[in-house]
């Protein structure tokens, strides 16, 4: 443990959270000359670094090769000229170290950020008596527990959410959530993923592509319910080829004294499966309990699932702010990371607000999914006439160099019919979250349609099918 300078009661600027959201801000401070301290307790990076976006990312990448693999020895004929005499084999214990030494790398590097912008670090769980004003539990140097008090001009909350547990599926044994899943060191012959969301699917996918068997149980009636289906039918056709059940207006009820899993299907009809695993994927929740939110004087949201914010993410309580997960949806650590930033240069003295045209929401499901803006049915139900232009990425010859495009995979774009400014863009397919930077900034700089059509896009790439969903909705699209 980081030994603690107990003289040191007093701070400008206290970050509660080490995640994207916190360790941003307290950096961003930082720069700005403020006296910050980072009150953390466990490692930095927060969940999405330790136990969400980066592993999850990196187990994907490794289940897709591992898979790319399988399918080259599995085609006799050869495809591509390229043959295996024998399928690869798998160890999901060296996987997750490779994994690991990813979050070991990256932890350390915010570890660095920090301590180049001055930033005092603290291990250990921050419980507030009052609104600026918290004792620390830690340890010395000798790993013997201490207490201290820290109090702040202000404070900034990023304590980021957690795993939504069922009741009827608590957490042990073989029901397990995320964070387990992606600290798996053996693969589950059978795996079943009670939610499918995006990180149900996301790692039911990669445990697939792995080698389990794996089961979906999904009290929706689609999968991705957020996503509208012209969307979402390329990842339900990856999965139905792929051999991958799935359970849709089924309705989980728990195990048996078998240790059996039970669930209801649409018609009420009680199923028994038997799995080595079951992974729990039903949500987050914000983290508002166990670190003294009543004692601060913070308002809440009427549901009373997330802190009250103004645009400046500013709390009812003076020189309190708070960003992120605990302020509602969506919790994505972009969205945080940049609400960080702009808190820290509000308490610095700049004028800014929290105002995205859009902020995209990315799915690492095979194909990947990216929605930024409205959809059509968005327009829609809000009265919006608008122009539609959609591309295939069957039409796209990057794509078809990449075995890219029989998914369905295309990309869509939504503009006011009247002045043909861009308010949304979809799409789907292998590989599509790296366009997300260009779609983003297309909805923030208010594009036009003629802005996207008429910028040279470079031959050959994918994102020449963006232009062409772009003229598609003026009428002219050249390939297809």
């Amino acid at each position: 443990m980081t030994h603690v300078n107990l003289s040191r009661k007093n701070c400008q600027v206290l970050v509660v959270g080490g995640g994207p959201g916190g360790y941003v801000a307290a950096i961003r401070a930082g720069q700005l000359g403020l006296d910050v301290i980072l009150v953390e307790d466990q490692k930095l990076g927060g969940t999405c670094l330790i136990r969400g976006c980066i592993p999850s990312k990196a187990l994907i990448h490794a289940a897709s090769k591992f898979d790319e693999i399988k399918q080259i020895a599995t085609n006799v004929d050869g495809e591509l000229g390229i043959r295996l005499s024998h399928q690869p084999s798998l160890d999901l214990s060296q996987t997750s170290a490779w994994k690991d030494g990813i979050v070991k790398q990256l932890s350390g590097g915010v570890k660095m950020l920090l301590k180049k912008a001055n930033v005092q670090i603290v291990h250990g769980w921050a419980t507030f008596r009052n609104g600026k004003t918290c004792v620390v539990k830690t340890s010395n140097a000798n790993g013997e527990a201490e207490e201290f008090k820290i109090t702040a001009e202000h404070v900034i909350l990023a304590t980021g959410s957690k795993v939504t547990e069922l009741p009827f599926l608590p957490f042990g044994g073989k029901v397990i959530g995320s964070t387990e899943a992606l600290d798996l060191k053996q693969l589950p012959n059978k795996l079943i993923v009670v939610g499918a969301g995006y990180i149900g699917l996301e790692l039911g996918i990669a445990f697939a592509k792995f080698g389990s068997e794996v089961t979906f149980i999904e009290a929706g009636k689609q999968i991705l319910p957020s996503f509208d289906k012209a969307l979402t039918r390329p990842v339900a056709n990856w999965l139905k080829s792929h051999d991958v059940a799935l359970h849709l207006n089924a309705k989980a009820k728990g195990l048996n004294k078998h240790g059996e899993f039970e669930f209801e299907t649409k018609d009420g009809k009680v199923e028994i499966i038997d799995a080595d695993k079951i992974l729990v994927t039903v949500g987050r929740q914000a983290n508002l309990n166990g670190w003294g939110l009543d004692k601060m004087g913070v308002d809440l949201l009427d549901d009373n699932r997330f802190i009250k914010v103004d645009a400046r993410c500013h709390t009812s309580m003076r020189n309190v702010w708070a960003i992120g997960d605990i302020v509602g949806e969506p919790m994505l650590a972009h969205k945080a990371s940049a609400q960080g930033e702009m808190v820290a240069e509000i308490i610095a003295g700049q004028k800014r607000k929290f105002e995205p045209a859009a902020i995209a929401a990315i799915c690492f499901t095979e194909p990947e999914i990216i929605s930024v803006g409205l959809s059509p049915n968005d327009a829609k139900t809000q009265n919006i006439e608008v122009k539609i232009g959609k591309f295939p990425l069957a039409a796209n010859g990057r794509a078809l160099s990449q075995q890219i495009g029989k998914e369905g995979g295309f990309i869509r774009v939504v503009a006011r019919a009247d002045n043909h400014v861009i308010i949304g863009i979809q799409a789907v397919g292998p590989h599509i979250s790296e366009m997300s930077g260009e779609f983003a900034l297309a909805l923030e700089m208010g594009t036009r349609l003629e802005d996207i059509a008429d910028t040279v896009h470079v031959h050959p790439t994918m994102n020449e099918a963006f232009m062409e969903s772009a003229m598609a909705a003026l009428g002219h699209a050249i390939h297809i």
